[in-house]
């Protein structure tokens, strides 16, 4: 199974994208995983939030293939712990998912596109947490969940 990234905006601090970059490189012994940037949209103050989003919503919708399992990144997603999230992508892999997808999107959250396309939502934390810090919080859950699938000791009970 592959994983597939979608992040509207590229990661600008340093210090983030270093941390994003430490677990793409650990996750390659585990999965082929793929980071689509969206580019932020550009002269956006003529846009009301509503536009904003149906324009990220054409970029996002172009990246997902029709088989394509989709989660969305979304702050009324499911709460996992880390072994819950671990299961639940072990259950997608055994099943027929040939790539889940997982989606970050703008700062205005999604459009109801993206909603009806999507197939689940999982929500990182009660709390709200920059579009950027998700995207490090993120793959380190996923690098987490692939070291629980196989019974490697990053993770303490």
């Amino acid at each position: 199974m592959k994983i597939t990234f979608i992040t509207v905006g590229k990661t600008e601090d340093a210090y983030l994208k270093d941390g994003i970059e430490k677990y793409v490189k650990r996750l390659k012994h585990y999965t082929k995983l793929f980071i689509v940037e969206i580019d932020e949209l550009k002269n956006t103050k003529a846009l009301t939030q509503q536009q904003q989003k149906a324009k990220e919503a054409e970029l996002i919708l172009k990246k997902i293939l029709p088989l394509d399992h989709v989660i969305l990144l979304d702050e009324n997603g499911m709460q996992l712990s880390s072994l819950q999230f671990a299961a639940y992508i072990e259950k997608k892999t055994v099943g027929s998912v040939s790539n889940m997808v997982f989606v970050v999107g703008g700062p205005y959250g999604f459009d109801p596109s993206v909603y009806a396309r999507a197939n689940d939502k999982l929500s990182l934390s009660s709390m709200t947490f920059s579009h950027q810090m998700v995207r490090l919080f993120f793959v380190e859950q996923l690098y987490r969940a692939y070291t629980i699938m196989k019974g490697e000791p990053y993770h303490h009970e």
